[in-house]
């Protein structure tokens, strides 16, 4: 029955029908309390007459209500009136995407912008645990300000006899006047679908595929004559190709749609994330004029044992083709873009202190990169993937000029192997290194620490001696210095901790003759050269700049060869590599970057966030759990507290520079930190305390000359726990508060031990120690060590104390977060077999820093979540300068 003008519904009263169909009615409304003009879509009665069904609907409805995004149409209320169950939506105008559809295909740059903006819309919903359930063009509007969704998520408070009348097929704004019909519905559905599985969110990546066919074609992606050739279609065939529908469509659009509509959801992408940066590089290819050859393989959630060595061969025989007729002196072709995945079951290692970014050989033949603990060599011929041997937790590596052997740091040393395997050769120390290069006369020079002047020695092994001098006025480091071809002079890096971003800070040209240095340009980023550039980040774009390697100089502006390139801010280093024969390789920079502090109980379920998403990172709960201290700053940290109910935040300290990670102190009125000591001329590493409140005198708990990092402050105030050495090679000490003159070592090894935190009950320390070669969970007695009790057996990292001292969570591998029952009320540590609990992906940040806390009511954790965004990708571009103006 038909609602007439005037009629209210709660605060809202009906203007006028704008739709109806079998499945209810959509009406123009006011609402009177906020004046503005909404949509009120009336439910038909045999939806809402289940009290059960109505207070699911009414719950997702409010979980769908905090959904806020530009292109997702916004819920406002759900409510009831009499026998009227009703929802309160945006009101639009515009058409719907179905209708759009009728009038024929989008343009290409059309297709991709709004593909672009539904993939964004999709994104933003499965990172809420929100899955739409059924894309289709009647459920896409078009609006001036673009794309937005309707409908979102509401198909999922349906019962599983309802879900043959889609309750997201009601009409709900201007020109949706039909109700979508079984057969409309179906051809956007995936296999999982109707074979009656769970939805996830790549069945929506696959409707969406469906959804962006059709609009680059004017053509369904399946069709038949009946619903059973229908779903049997869908099941079983492919659509035929977009190019060969619209022949000027590029490649790459083909290969990013089939992707969505694999019938096995685990070849399919694996986040609305990833498929929006997919097309916006095939949107960027095409914009530049040069053909998208071919988008990423999807990143598997599990995947299939053959699709990552397929996908890396393909990668590799692109590259191989590329690089044999750059030999061949052919005309120089178009650039050809692949990608570089990870071994299996591993992630890239690429950014912070301890990371090893990938380095690809002069010759353009392999690349080296790291990747879970250890490195790896690739070849780009025949895409063969090798671990290289007793390299764990190596670091900055870089190839010899016969492209030959391989330089990297492990342990505070300098190394040397050959790529192909073999014993490695320690050089020299180098406590904290900011990378290396290795000239034509067997010397390499290096940053042996992250303050000072580079070094030089012979990569055959001796005592290095210093090649660049600090002026301390200006600059407090030098560091990513990078050979010439003559093999005597190089670039590097000098900067300043105090303001890297300064117009003092820029790339320098030295020489091992000693000479004085010459500075290039203003920069605070590393560079490499290949013949007639000078590659560098700027604005997250890299840049080729014209520069004579013979002379040393440069000419005319610099050319955008690549945007969305990663910057590392912690080490103020460029992800990308480039080979003297055309290769390029760098990291894509990752969309949404840093964590978004989240609450999940102990199933994984979402609880609430907290704030917007950001760089900040080591993050710590208050003991009240009510406050939240992060540190962040670019590179030079600062102390920011979060007030967790009100979800706002407040910066605690300036100019810092604080080494993570403070530590509050058992009542909670104070912060514990060292900072302020990489610029100092001769260091000195301060613990200090603050009030928490941000009024008050500092007080100094104990000074080092070594490098001290905080890891915890025990329950009855009496000890804080640290780590003491240099970066990758540190020990565990403790110092008495009542005696901050006498500090003690707890764990002392020769592998890196680091991140001790104390038991409730103060008698036990948990930490993490490489004494495997990975990454493992020990627990050592306090304040007496000795004896170790190895928690994790399959790696293990970031480990937590529960409340009640009766559990020790930690992330394992692949991300998962493990829970061991533990004993410590007797001499021996008694712990039981870990159990899984669910993923947790977390912003880390450049250290190896907390990234999650326990509630002090043991129910819940605060969580620095990284959510769905897509693991670190490296994209490789062969004959890369051919784009360039000659």
């Amino acid at each position: 029955m038909t609602l007439p003008a005037g009629t209210r519904l709660g605060p809202y009263e009906i203007l006028a029908q704008i739709g109806a169909g079998g499945m209810g009615e959509v009406y123009k409304a006011r609402d009177t309390r906020l004046e503005r003009t909404v949509a009120v879509k009336v439910l038909p009665q045999h939806l809402s007459s289940s009290p059960e069904v109505r207070q699911r609907f009414e719950r997702e409805a409010k979980t769908i209500s905090q959904l806020s995004h530009p292109h997702i149409c916004a819920l406002y209320d759900v409510g009831r009136e009499g026998e009227h169950e009703y929802l309160v939506m945006e009101l639009l105008e515009g058409e719907t995407l179905l209708d759009r559809l009728a009038k024929g295909p989008l343009p290409l740059d059309q297709t991709l912008r709004l593909g672009v903006e539904i993939a964004d819309a999709l994104d933003k919903a499965h990172r809420q645990g929100i899955v739409h359930r059924d894309l289709k063009p009647a459920n896409v509007m078009l609006t001036r300000s673009g794309v937005k969704l309707l409908d979102f998520g509401l198909a999922k408070t349906m019962t599983p006899a309802m879900q043959q009348s889609s309750l997201t097929a009601l009409p709900t704004q201007q020109g949706l006047t039909q109700e979508g019909t079984i057969l409309g519905t179906f051809q956007y559905m995936a296999p999982e679908q109707l074979e009656g599985k769970e939805a996830d969110g790549r069945t929506d990546v696959f409707a969406f595929g469906a959804v962006l066919y059709e609009m680059a074609t004017g053509k369904k992606a399946f069709s038949a004559p009946s619903q059973a050739s229908l779903i049997t279609a869908i099941m079983s065939s492919e659509p035929a190709p977009i190019s060969s529908v619209q022949p000027t469509s590029p490649a790459a659009l083909d290969r990013v749609v089939r992707t969505c509509l694999a019938k096995d959801p685990e070849e399919r992408w694996q986040s609305a994330s990833d498929l929006k940066r997919e097309l916006r590089w095939v949107g960027e290819a095409s914009q530049a004029g040069a053909p998208a050859q071919g988008a990423a393989p999807p990143r598997r959630a599990g995947g299939s044992r053959y699709a990552w060595p397929i996908a890396l061969l393909c990668a590799a025989a692109a590259l191989a083709l590329a690089l044999g007729l750059w030999r061949a002196r052919l005309t120089l072709p178009a650039p050809v873009h692949s990608f570089l995945l990870p071994p299996e079951k591993t992630a890239f290692e690429l950014t912070g202190d301890e990371s090893a970014p990938p380095a690809i050989s002069p010759d353009g033949e392999r690349i080296v990169f790291g990747a879970s603990g250890k490195l790896w060599v690739q070849s780009l011929s025949t895409g063969a993937t090798t671990a290289l041997p007793s390299t764990g937790r190596g670091e900055f590596p870089f190839w010899s000029p016969d492209s030959r052997s391989i330089g990297f740091f492990a342990g505070g040393k300098l190394r040397t192997m050959e790529a192909s395997g073999g014993s490695i050769q320690i050089v020299c120390d180098a406590p904290t290194p900011r990378g290396g290069t290795w000239g034509r006369g067997g010397v390499i020079v290096f940053a042996p620490d992250f303050r000072g002047g580079l070094s030089r020695v012979a990569a055959a092994g001796g005592a290095p001696a210093p090649v660049t001098t600090i002026d301390t006025k200006h600059h407090s480091t030098h560091r990513w210095p990078w050979f010439l071809p003559d093999g005597k002079h190089f670039l590097y890096l000098a900067a300043n901790h105090a303001n890297p971003k300064s117009d003092e800070s820029g790339i320098y040209v030295g020489s091992l003759d000693g000479g004085q240095p010459r500075r290039l340009l203003s920069s605070y980023g590393s560079v490499e050269s290949v013949p007639g550039w000078l590659l560098s980040i700027r604005d997250g774009s890299l840049i080729a700049t014209p520069f004579d390697e013979n002379s040393g100089t440069t000419s005319g502006q610099g050319v955008r060869v690549a945007a969305d390139v990663n910057f590392d801010t912690g080490v103020w280093r460029g992800v990308f590599t480039a080979s003297r024969t055309g290769v390029l390789a760098y990291q894509l920079a990752r969309e949404g970057a840093g964590g978004q502090l989240t609450w999940l109980d102990l199933n994984g379920h979402l609880l609430g966030t907290v704030g917007e998403r950001n760089e900040s990172y080591a993050l710590r709960l208050s003991p009240d759990g009510r406050r939240a201290s992060v540190i962040q700053g670019d590179p030079n940290n600062d102390i920011w507290i979060y007030e967790l109910e009100r979800g706002v935040r407040a910066r605690l300290t300036t100019d810092a520079q604080v080494i993570p990670s403070p530590l509050w102190s058992p009542d909670g009125s104070e912060l514990a930190y060292v900072g302020g000591a990489a610029v100092a001329e001769n260091p000195e590493y301060v613990l200090a305390a603050i009030p928490a409140y941000g009024s008050g005198e500092k007080k100094v708990i104990l000074r080092s000359k070594v490098r001290i990092e905080p890891t915890d402050w025990s329950r009855d105030g009496r000890y804080i726990v640290f780590d003491r050495g240099n970066i990758g090679a540190a020990d565990i000490w403790a110092v008495a508060l009542a005696e901050p003159d006498k500090p003690f070592p707890l764990v002392q090894s020769p592998f890196l031990d680091t991140n001790g935190l104390f038991s409730p009950d103060g008698r036990w320390v948990a930490y993490v120690s490489q004494q495997t070669g990975d990454f493992e969970v020990y627990v050592t007695a306090f304040p007496r060590g000795g004896a170790r009790y190895q928690v994790s057996g399959s790696g293990g990292r970031l480990p937590l104390w529960s409340p009640d001292g009766k559990t020790l969570y930690f992330i394992g591998a692949n991300n998962m977060l493990m829970a061991a029952e533990v004993d410590g009320n007797s001499a021996r540590f008694e712990i039981r077999s870990p159990k899984a609990l669910f993923p947790l992906t977390l912003f880390i940040g450049p250290r190896l820093a907390n990234a999650y806390a326990i509630a002090p009511d043991g129910k819940r954790l605060l969580a620095d979540s990284l959510g769905d965004v897509a693991a670190p990708r490296i994209a490789l571009v062969a004959n890369w300068p051919s784009s360039l103006p000659k």
